[in-house]
């Protein structure tokens, strides 16, 4: 109910609460278990019959009903509550111990935090307890137990230290994005940059305050002053920490009129070759963009003191190179600098901190073997030659002519739609991101008239220990995904597969891609599945903010997205859950060198019809019946494609005089 809890409703005039929750006890897990039974003479129906939820009676959310619908607490499950309320910021006096973390609030960005936070409190490794247990039963009732097991092995994690160094070898990460740069994309057009815009809509800022707050995080996060270099000695990629935070600078020499030029300032840095040196660690910008119709109301003020200030409707730009940041880095870099500026911080140097340096020596030394046995049986028979048969325009002729140009289209959901599908997640058991994925699959399936081989990339956040989650740097890491689907499957089915698939592979996400290919021997030019691409994003609460004393900000976005093709098919979903309306959306990004823009608006308008004969109420839309249907049942012919088929079947057309 509203994805907070299980609510069951029975069609019955000869049985109890009592006896149902006995049944469900016997029958059920205890993350399925209803927080409520709401016991009908009869279901309310709508016109064809089916069930009309909108005229379900709500349950009573009264706290002596929460209370009585769950056994109290024991002192261990008391101590998970609190962390979850923490992690949650769940003001409430009850969560039930057998309610699942998905159906009060969380989400996949919640729950790593969760089990991280376990990790600190309990002090135990992926190893020791990966996150995949918590996953299958995200209980507190089901938590408990699993951490009780931790405390009785007395097994204790690995910590990772400051190793003091200057110099070493690159991360996995980092080698995989420099080389991406350097071997597949022209070196006229950026693919790495990742720009972040705010204007100023109230208010003013120091300019010679910001530089020292903006100096204090590049002293702090070394990973942002690391120069990358190849050594061609021993072919290998080494880093080196500069000191070029001491003068650095915030460009401010363009200024812009409107919004249109706004707009083209953005996509020229974007794609601004130029703007990045990783020789000698140059791989961090910050410029403001003046208004200038605000420049002329103040005119007549000191010039001097106008430069000074960074004032009303005046643009800051920050980029990163992704060889040094990631999405997790984002809050980290802005709560850090919010706080060097709003108390004016001095930059000070802390040795003891562990670096991204230091993450790039102690990942080498992880004892791999269990991890490299797994991909090897993933990707054992796999052609990895073998293309998807996407409906392409054209065929690129080499590897060697690769453009970035993207085509763009993007699909918001309404809250129906949204609804729907986060309870089909709390319900299965499985997180947006399986759910998702499951979708993303069966699209392909029928896209690409029943493959079933499937092998697709995924990008994993990677941050696996408690010690990483504050450290800024290049982590996540791109596995593939291989599923071989039955036709006959149902969708529960396939979500369940998928589920399970995602739990098996994220014990072992660590391992690198590099590793992967060497493994199988594969060429890492041409390799099929690093060109279909998927991703789930869940936008945290704070991860646009901007708070700097004396002014307030807004994040700037434009409906035209300066969004690069990295690969030749990849498929974001965004899930907001701070939005009222439109929570969940997907964007996909093919490139220009295989399909035309009407192409990719037709493959997206096509996916969101998987969305609506899945989750939608619509009655002119037929719904599959996810527990019956097979997959293969699944129609990607739009509704208007099926009455043009329909008319030049059955309709006698225009232009035709006899029959």
């Amino acid at each position: 109910w509203n994805d907070d809890y299980l609510v069951a409703y029975v069609q019955s005039s000869d049985i109890n609460e009592e006896q149902l929750r006995q049944h469900c006890q016997s029958h059920l897990p205890p993350h399925m278990i209803p927080s409520f039974f709401i016991i009908l003479e009869k279901l309310p129906l709508n016109q064809n019959g089916k069930v009309d939820r909108k005229q379900l009676p709500s349950p009573d959310f009264s706290l002596s009903t929460l209370l009585s619908s769950d056994t109290s607490l024991n002192q261990f499950e008391e101590h998970i509550h609190t962390i979850w309320c923490q992690v949650l910021h769940y003001n409430g006096s009850h969560i039930s111990r057998t309610t699942s973390f998905f159906s009060v609030g969380g989400h996949s960005l919640l729950f790593i935090e969760l089990y991280h936070h376990y990790q600190a409190v309990f002090n135990f490794d992926v190893h020791t307890l990966s996150i995949a247990p918590f996953l299958q039963q995200p209980t507190i009732f089901r938590h408990s137990q699993l951490l009780q097991t931790v405390i009785m092995s007395n097994i204790k994690a690995t910590q990772w230290y400051t190793l003091h160094i200057n110099e070493g070898i690159a991360s996995f990460a980092q080698e995989r994005i420099f080389l991406d740069e350097q071997v597949r994309f022209s070196s006229d057009i950026a693919v790495y940059n990742e720009l972040f815009t705010f204007q100023v809509v109230q208010g003013s800022l120091s300019l010679n305050r910001l530089l020292q707050a903006l100096r204090y995080v590049l002293n702090k996060h070394k990973i942002l002053r690391t120069s990358l270099v190849f050594s061609n000695d021993n072919s290998s990629l080494k880093q080196c920490i500069t000191d070029i935070h001491k003068t650095f600078t915030i460009t401010m020499n363009q200024t812009f009129e409107n919004e249109n030029k706004l707009r083209d300032i953005i996509y020229q840095t974007t794609i601004n070759a130029n703007l990045f040196d990783l020789s000698v660690g140059r791989v961090f910008h910050a410029e403001i963009l003046k208004h200038q119709i605000s420049l002329n109301e103040n005119e007549n003020e000191n010039e001097n003191n106008n430069n000074e200030l960074i004032t009303n409707s005046d643009v800051l730009l920050i980029v990163f190179h992704h060889a040094a940041f990631d999405r997790a880095s984002f809050s980290i870099f802005f709560k850090d600098l919010c706080l060097a500026y709003n108390t004016n911080a001095i930059s000070m140097e802390d040795d003891e901190s562990l670096q991204y340096i230091d993450y790039s020596i102690h990942e080498r030394l992880i004892d791999m073997t269990t991890s490299r046995e797994f991909w090897y049986l993933q990707l054992k028979g796999y052609n990895s030659e073998y293309r998807l048969s996407l409906p392409v325009d054209r065929h690129r002729l080499t590897n060697n002519h690769r453009s970035s140009s993207a085509c763009i289209t993007k699909i918001s959901f309404d809250n129906e739609i949204s609804q729907s599908f986060l309870d089909y997640a709390s319900l299965h058991h499985v997180t947006p991101f399986q759910l998702a994925l499951s979708i993303f699959y069966a699209f392909l399936f029928k896209s690409t008239h029943d493959e079933n081989d499937l092998c697709i990339s995924c990008l994993n956040a990677n941050r696996h220990k408690t010690e990483l989650q504050n450290i800024m740097g290049m982590f996540v890491s791109t596995l593939p995904y291989r599923i071989q689907l039955d036709p006959q499957w149902s969708f529960n089915d396939l979500v369940k597969y998928i589920g399970e698939k995602c739990l098996s592979i994220l014990e072992h996400s660590y391992y690198p891609l590099q590793h992967i290919l060497t493994n199988l021997h594969i060429n890492q030019s041409n390799i099929s599945f690093l060109e279909t691409v998927y991703d789930f994003i869940t936008i945290s609460s704070h991860s646009s903010e901007l708070s700097l004393a004396g002014a307030d900000f807004r994040h700037v976005s434009f409906e035209q997205s300066f969004e690069a093709a990295k690969f030749n098919f990849m498929l974001v979903f965004l899930y907001n859950p701070m939005l009222e309306n439109n929570r969940l959306s997907f964007r996909l990004t093919c490139s220009r060198d295989l399909f035309d823009e009407i192409t990719v608006t037709n493959l997206g308008r096509r996916l969101e019809y998987c969305f609506q004969q899945l989750f939608t109420s619509n009655e002119t839309i037929n719904r599959i019946d996810t527990g019956f249907t097979s997959v293969s049942k699944i129609n990607l012919m739009l509704p208007e494609e099926s009455q043009e088929i329909e008319d030049i079947i059955f309709c006698r057309q225009t232009h035709i005089i006899n029959e």
